[in-house]
């Protein structure tokens, strides 16, 4: 079962990946006292992930934090090592944090897993975006197989503070 508005974030260890490197945080102590945007990818290097989903969170930072973000984070089923390479990729000039859920975790916590063992890829997240205040969940908006439009940064933003 997914999780819902009003629902605790799952509290659990996940690799960071910012820009002072890779470090383990705990999800409780990230959240705290904080409006984040967290958005969830199938994978690192994808297609849609790193030519337009993360992008689009790096460009609008400055307008997140305009409207009360206080931290945007991804989170995709990679470990901390591919997570430390696709933000090297991607410039993230401290922007976004990524959060690596290597064994999926967290993901399984959230109700949000994909499974795309027939493609070969296994178990992934789905692609969605959440507003989180003070670890609580306020808004979450998921993606149909294949889509990419609820969890833009410009469909986020359209949210925040609402």
């Amino acid at each position: 079962m997914s999780i819902k508005v009003g629902d605790t974030l799952p509290r659990m260890k996940l690799m960071a990946v910012d820009q002072d490197g890779a470090h383990e945080v705990q999800t409780e102590d990230l959240f705290r006292d904080r409006t984040v945007v967290l958005f969830g990818v199938p994978g690192a290097f994808t297609p849609t992930c790193s030519a337009k989903h993360l992008p689009g969170y790096v460009q609008n930072a400055e307008a997140f934090a305009a409207k009360g973000v206080d931290l945007i984070c991804c989170v995709a089923v990679n470990d901390a090592f591919v997570m430390s390479a696709w933000a090297a990729e991607q410039k993230l000039n401290g922007k976004v944090t990524l959060l690596a859920d290597g064994s999926a975790q967290f993901t399984h916590a959230m109700g949000l897993e994909l499974d795309l063992t027939a493609r070969g890829m296994g178990v992934r997240s789905q692609r969605y975006a959440l507003i989180a205040q003070n670890g609580k969940l306020t808004y979450l908006a998921v993606e149909p197989p294949g889509g990419f439009d609820v969890s833009r940064a410009e469909s986020m933003l359209e949210q925040v503070g609402k």
